[in-house]
């Protein structure tokens, strides 16, 4: 097993070039490679620069690269216009999409065992092992996993594995997967390489997916030094219209590239992520507010990462602002969208009552993982400020009801810099432009 490139540190700035030579550098000591498949993410982790390296990956194979697949997990499928953004010069005609109720195949099962002890006995059944079936019967002699090693609420760190067994994943092990997580606990695993859920899924890779050619390109994404003046430009010209996503947005920096085929180079990136993206407080904003981009938040199924995120930094019995201006629905489907409609986002001891008392829970329990991962667990109160969900929708699901205008106007993006300000006013606030870029905590929390 081999680690082919690893750079990285705080101070890295990787640039489009940088890419493509570490690239080169990798696909030139592998043996001729003639039916490539690339799996980045969809729109949702552009920032992730997976675009940039699916679309060098493609100048380097050229028509060797005969599928593109964005890992949508439980997601929309990608429209032509983010296709074209996020991907420019690659062709339509590569691009499918993964369909994670229905083209799926189950290769193994992790043993009941296993996951009992990988999780402390809070799942004691056997876990299946699914992926797409262009992964598993495609014919491939090469599948490159390209992603961003972040802090996650699921799995503790995102990417390596679970961009193939929950990006291009089942509805079984995605649901089981999901609620593993939410029941063993969010702030006993965001941020930490090693947790539960990957031990699992760890498990099924090394057992069923040893015979697929699998290599894994993986990104570390910090703000730059100047990146509050950076960010002010970039939300300016959001406002407008987006550049495309093949170099780093303004604000944003490559702090590392490590690509290899088994674990040492996910390990290499978690480290690294922890330095870059893991915002440690000394003091329990008493307010948070983060904005959602539109481009990228249209549900609160996605925009709920302001949440998840922050969750470990709010004081208690204070309050988080929610600016979602793209925010249009709660779920990423119509029949998960109906479930949080239909049971609101609870505490976990409630989801975890009605996971027993109902019909429709237990059979999607990556919704019911979402609801224990959407509520502040009664510790501090959410207000949500949807640019297209009415005040009875939002107060239907738990969340307090803020009018965006309103609130635009007194947090104002383009006036608020990353952490502490302090309004005209005197009202002192904790700022966050992009939730799914990080991981913001209170140190004592950390440390009990």
């Amino acid at each position: 097993m081999t680690t082919y490139y690893a750079q990285g540190s705080p101070r890295t700035d990787l640039t489009r070039e940088d890419l493509r030579a570490a690239l080169a550098e990798t696909f030139q000591q592998l043996e001729p490679r003639r039916r490539v498949l690339a799996l980045p993410p969809d729109y949702t982790r552009a920032n992730s620069m997976a675009g940039a390296l699916t679309c060098l990956t493609h100048e380097y194979f050229g028509d060797r690269l005969t599928d593109v697949m964005p890992a949508l997990g439980t997601h929309v499928a990608m429209s032509d216009r983010q296709i074209e953004r996020m991907f420019p010069g690659v062709s339509k005609r590569l691009f499918r999409v993964h369909d994670w109720r229905n083209d799926v195949v189950t290769i193994g099962e992790v043993p009941p065992e296993f996951v009992a002890k990988a999780t402390d006995g809070i799942w004691r059944k056997p876990w299946p092992a699914q992926l797409n079936r262009l992964v598993w019967e495609g014919g491939h002699d090469l599948i490159l996993s390209i992603g961003q090693v972040v802090p996650h609420e699921v799995v503790g760190m995102a990417n390596y594995n679970k961009n193939l067994f929950v990006g291009a994943g089942g509805a079984a092990g995605i649901n089981e997967s999901h609620f593993i997580g939410a029941a063993y606990g969010m702030e006993r695993m965001m941020g930490r390489a090693d947790t539960p859920l990957r031990r699992i899924l760890n498990y099924a890779q090394e057992n069923f997916c040893r015979h697929l050619p699998l290599l894994f390109v993986l990104t570390v994404i910090g703000p730059r030094d100047d990146a509050n003046v950076a960010r002010t430009l970039r939300v300016r010209d959001r406002l407008t219209e987006c550049a495309g996503h093949c170099v780093p947005p303004a604000h944003l920096a490559v702090r590392g590239l490590f690509i290899g085929d088994d674990i040492d180079c996910f390990q290499q990136a978690a480290a690294l992520s922890v330095q870059v993206n893991f915002t440690i407080l000394d003091e329990p904003p008493r307010k948070i507010v983060v904005y959602l981009d539109p481009e990228e938040f249209q549900s609160t199924w996605l925009g709920n990462k302001a949440i998840y995120r922050t969750r470990m930094a709010v004081a208690d019995g204070g309050g988080l602002i929610v600016l979602g201006p793209g925010v249009a629905a709660f779920g990423e489907d119509r029949e998960i969208d109906g479930l949080i409609r239909k049971y609101g986002y609870r505490t976990t001891p409630e989801i975890m009552r009605l996971v027993e008392q109902t019909d429709d829970l237990p059979k999607n329990l990556s919704a019911a993982a979402h609801l224990i991962h959407g509520s502040s667990e009664g510790r501090f109160a959410v207000t949500y400020c949807p640019g297209k969900l009415s005040r009875e929708e939002i107060e239907s699901v738990g969340y307090r009801y803020g009018d965006l205008d309103a609130m635009l106007e007194r947090y104002d993006p383009k006036k608020l810099r990353d952490g502490w300000n302090v309004l005209p006013d005197g009202e002192r606030i904790y700022y966050v432009s992009n939730p799914a870029l990080g991981l913001w905590a209170y140190r004592r929390r950390l440390t009990g």
